[in-house]
């Protein structure tokens, strides 16, 4: 780790939305590489880097502000190595970086999923590496301008290596803490990102998504049956929010109004904000589904049970993927009479 003399050398692999909007955001406060593609990096070289919040604040990074770099050789000088890759990028990508850290280089994995950072782990030698998770959802607004469009708090693993991280962090107005049950709050996430893929499939904006009974309840439905899962596993999942874990489908299946009072730190999202999953299906890419709904299927079979809505699900994205702009945009009626549907042929009733 660098020392207090100097600023922490920060490099970011993958700099998708969430790697710019957190390299930006800690540029003013580190030397900081993003380590990305060309069309990524080319608007950011001829721009600066803009990022944007829902509470209208804005931050402007000015050209050469942050250092740009195709090569992943860029990791050779860092104090910590963000890793912000789509999790089925991240075997791949820790393989190309992973021969160029320093010893001492802190890894933090920043994905979606329960095990990215473990095939982090698998492929670096030497090098500390913690688990952490980003809450909040980052839309590309323009070229080089990234808007964060949901609140959150950054979490990651107690571990003396990412103190000055931390530090750093939080004097870069990032909220962020430490906590001592990573894999209980990686739980969490997928818990809460089951909502992911019902938003894409119904092509509505995550708020009025979320502001749909029907389309909740659907979400209700993957979720009780990850809960279930998680239960046989042994894990309790840590939320982001006051309404614990276990009842969340509840919650959800409540009447609007009444969900609308209660869950107001769900609904801390702009009117336009979209899903990541969203945004892959519009733009032909491969979404993260099978780390979501698809985890939980896997850990049912694991466990001699199953999960016949998430399965759907499943199945469902996998079509969108292939159907490109003409997939199928969902109603809440229809998807959640599809979703009873795969449930009562499975036979199971809870």
């Amino acid at each position: 780790m660098t020392s207090h003399d100097s600023p922490l050398r920060i490099t970011v692999i993958g700099a998708g939305v969430i790697g710019c909007y957190l390299g930006g955001r800690l540029a003013c406060h580190a030397d900081v590489t993003l380590v990305g593609r060309p069309h990524v990096l080319d608007p950011i070289r001829s721009e600066g880097l803009t990022m944007e919040s829902r509470d209208g604040d804005r931050l402007h990074v000015p050209p050469g502000g942050v250092a740009l770099s195709e090569e992943p050789s860029s990791v050779a000088r860092a104090d910590v190595v963000l890793v912000c890759t789509k999790a089925g990028s991240t075997a791949a990508a820790t393989a190309e970086f992973a021969p160029h850290l320093h010893p001492d280089a802190v890894v933090v994995g920043l994905q979606n999923g329960l095990h990215s950072t473990n095939m982090i782990l698998d492929g670096v030698d030497g090098a500390g590496v913690v688990a952490g998770t980003i809450p909040f959802n980052v839309t590309r607004t323009g070229p080089a301008t990234y808007r964060r469009t949901s609140a959150g708090e950054i979490r990651m693993a107690d571990h003396p290596s990412v103190v000055d991280l931390i530090d750093t962090m939080r004097q870069a107005g990032l909220q962020v803490r430490p906590t001592d049950d990573i894999q209980a709050v990686l739980h969490g996430k997928v818990l809460m990102n089951l909502n992911n893929a019902v938003q894409a499939l119904s092509g509505l904006p995550l708020r009025a998504q979320l502001l749909d009974r029907d389309l909740r309840r659907c979400v209700a439905l993957c979720q009780s049956e990850a809960l279930r899962v998680f239960t046989g596993a042994g894990v309790v999942p840590r939320v982001p929010i006051v309404v614990p874990a276990a009842l969340l489908p509840w919650v959800l299946r409540l009447p609007t109004p009444v969900f609308r009072s209660l869950a107001s730190p769900i609904l801390q999202v702009d009117p336009d904000g979209t899903s990541s999953m969203h945004e892959d299906l519009a733009h032909g890419r491969p979404t993260e589904i099978d780390i979501l709904q698809g985890e939980v299927v896997r850990m049912a079979r694991r466990l001699d049970q199953t999960a016949p809505v998430c399965a759907r699900v499943v199945e469902l994205v996998h079509e969108a993927e292939v159907a490109g702009p003409s997939r199928r945009l969902w109603s809440g009626r229809s998807l959640l009479a599809d979703l009873k549907r795969a449930r009562r042929v499975s036979g199971q009733s809870s």
